[in-house]
């Protein structure tokens, strides 16, 4: 198979479009530097406050629906035995926006936070809000890596262009308009690879449905499902499966809400109420464009793919089943089609993948240099700190989309370690205002102690909890865990916080242990309560002080 140059010169016009939206933006960024008269770095962290509602509807659902999310999608209708019950992408973002929307949203806007540590950071302290964040700041990395990685192969296969130059181009497009213009490049950049994403995929599908080899074309010879059985493309939920289905459905939805990329969007929303409506509509927009995969997913599963140039085995039978969306944009729609194909894919990488290293870039920027390392730092330094980080993070994920699959398997792993260690700390330092640093420290412990000790056959970690329902490999020896194990350990993690936090204030009030043991200042917050300031009280004089820069 030649180099498809065609197909080439439309990818670099892409992203040489994209580019071109990145600077423009980043002029606008400058624009609004000027204007700010108090924190010049969180205009690149969070637009300023002022973003457009419907630029930041559109960045924040460019961020979800990225490559996995439609990639994944179709991978999971045209795999046999899971199909679309098992496309858990699209139902998984309408409960994530949903629940991210009416309980989080409106909360985090209201108290101008930054980035979603800055609340651990006003209640726990330094230490704890490091220790936090330290597994967010690898959980990006790796997800800058797998996407790259992602793409690379899909480039590979429509283009016939080895899987490097897409990596290296990808990344160095995206870290360039991120370093520009901060959250401002990145929302107008993911307006245009929003619009492209739509475009091209519900193009692709009439092509893709009426090919000669499909089963819904008139002229198909492939042999229909018989009218008393469901098409294969549906897939089978079985009873034993019902508790990994719902594991991981909930971490799909619920862990989303543990990454920075949400809460940066929320954040440079105008008002709390704009914050919710970004939310609501997103969750609208997330499943429209997932629709397309799952079309593309089910075509394929009765597509006679030896009546295209792709021939027999099928991409199952040949361990392909990952890229089955390209391999139908190339082999069940004509050439010009499935270059539009790999724009929207491109457009989807990019859009995720300058989140991750802005996510990361403000979270260091905001919670570790600024608040720990060099509190006087100047909004100059501030600015050049969130540039370089944007850089390390984008060339330390480069980096690791060379190194294979195992990368994907550690981000997973980190996935896991977000909705069993993150996800419980937000919903109790926001909706618990009794929650101390010892019981959010007892729920981290524990948090990340049962996970390990749960395994994981992606890395080979042999389980030491046997959960009910287990069941081993037969061909690998590998246990796998049936039983919705995440979500326990979660919803674990949510009940230990509070109640280690009683516990301790208990032990510290009836001078169990003395003062001066007292780390987390428990004695001070319980004494500030006699006189009118709890903790929470403490929390919000500290986010009033973040509101009078502005």
């Amino acid at each position: 198979m030649a180099l498809n140059i065609a197909g080439l010169v439309a990818v670099l016009f892409f992203y040489a479009l994209i580019l071109g939206m990145g600077v423009w933006a980043s002029r606008k960024s400058r624009r609004e530097e000027k204007k700010c008269v108090g924190s010049r770095s969180e205009v690149t962290m969070v637009g300023g406050r002022n973003m457009n509602i419907w630029i930041g509807i559109f960045t924040m659902t460019a961020t979800w629906v990225g490559g996995a999310y439609i990639m994944g999608t179709a991978e999971a209708v045209y795999t046999p035995s899971r199909g679309v019950v098992w496309a858990l992408g699209p139902p998984s973002y309408v409960l994530s926006f949903l629940v991210g929307g009416l309980f989080f949203a409106k909360q985090m806007r209201s108290k101008r936070y930054v980035t979603m540590m800055d609340p651990f950071q006003h209640r726990y302290g330094n230490a704890f809000t490091t220790a936090l964040l330290l597994p967010s700041l690898l959980s990006d990395i790796l997800w800058v890596a797998c996407i790259l990685g992602a793409l690379g192969g899909t480039v590979s296969v429509i283009l016939d262009l080895h899987s490097s130059y897409a990596i290296v181009l990808s990344a160095g497009v995206a870290i360039t308009y991120t370093l520009l213009g901060g959250l401002y490049s990145v929302a107008y950049t993911d307006v245009i690879q929003l619009l492209i994403i739509f475009i091209s995929l519900w193009l692709c599908v009439p092509f893709v449905i009426l090919h000669p080899s499909s089963s819904l074309s008139s002229s198909s010879n492939v042999t229909l499902t018989p009218l008393h059985s469901p098409p294969a493309w549906l897939g089978e939920l079985k009873t034993e499966d019902v508790g990994k289905w719902i594991d991981e459905f909930l971490l799909l939805s619920l862990g989303g809400l543990s990454y920075q990329a949400f809460y940066q969007r929320v954040l440079s929303a105008a008002s709390p109420a704009q914050a919710q409506i970004t939310c609501f509509a997103s969750m609208i927009l997330s499943v429209i464009l997932g629709i397309p995969s799952v079309i593309i997913g089910a075509v394929a599963v009765s597509a006679d793919w030896n009546q295209t140039e792709y021939g027999l085995p099928p991409p199952f039978e040949r361990g392909e089943a990952g890229n089955v969306l390209p391999l139908a944009l190339q082999n069940l729609a004509p050439s010009w089609v499935s270059v539009l194909g790999i724009g929207a894919l491109a457009a989807a990488v990019m859009s995720s993948v300058d989140s991750a290293m802005l996510s990361s870039a403000s979270m260091f920027t905001q919670n570790i240099y600024k608040s720990y390392l060099r509190k006087q730092a100047s909004e100059v330094e501030c600015a050049w700190v969130i540039r370089l980080s944007v850089l390390l993070v984008g060339l330390a994920g480069t980096g690791l989309a060379f190194t294979g699959e195992g990368v994907m398997a550690f981000w997973l792993m980190s996935s896991d370690l977000l909705y069993c260690m993150i996800f419980p700390q937000i919903i109790c330092v926001v909706h618990c205002p009794f929650a101390n640093g010892y019981g959010a420290s007892a729920g981290l412990f524990l948090g990340t102690f049962l996970r390990f000790l749960s395994g994981e056959p992606l890395l080979h970690i042999p389980p030491v909890l046997m959960f009910p329902g287990w069941r081993e490999d037969e061909l690998t020896g590998d246990i796998h865990q049936y039983f919705p194990f995440r979500s326990f350990i979660m919803l674990l993690t949510v009940l230990i916080i509070p109640s280690a936090s009683l516990l301790a204030r208990l032990v510290f009030t009836r001078h169990m242990l003395p003062p001066s043991w007292d780390v987390f200042g428990v004695l001070r917050e319980t004494g500030n309560a006699v006189t009118g300031v709890n903790g929470a009280g403490r929390a919000d004089a500290a986010a009033t002080e973040t509101t009078e820069i502005y």
